[in-house]
């Protein structure tokens, strides 16, 4: 099973934005908010898409960089903004 690094607020996205943490307000990795399933970025909208079914804060599913895929951003039809997928995860923490 392979881990992959957990996705947080603030983390970068390909696009250029980052991931803004809506969903859930209790569990942090790294001293920021772990991003779960719909988060958007800072861009607007964006939210993004679990790639695994096996962890969850709060009933959501946690987003991983992994790298998750996100539904697009207010700045489609600029590419990436399409697909504004995660870029970055937690150093320490893997799922």
């Amino acid at each position: 099973m392979t881990a992959f690094q957990a996705h947080r607020h603030g983390d970068a996205r390909v696009c250029g934005a980052t991931t803004v943490v809506t969903g859930q307000s209790n569990t942090y990795v790294d001293g920021e908010l772990w991003a779960v399933e719909g988060d958007p970025n800072t861009d607007g909208l964006g939210g993004l898409i679990a790639s695994q079914n096996a962890t969850y804060i709060d009933g959501k599913k946690v987003i991983v960089h992994a790298p998750d895929s996100a539904v697009a951003d207010l700045l489609c039809p600029m590419e990436p903004h399409c697909v504004p997928a995660t870029a970055q995860g937690s150093a320490t923490t893997n799922a």
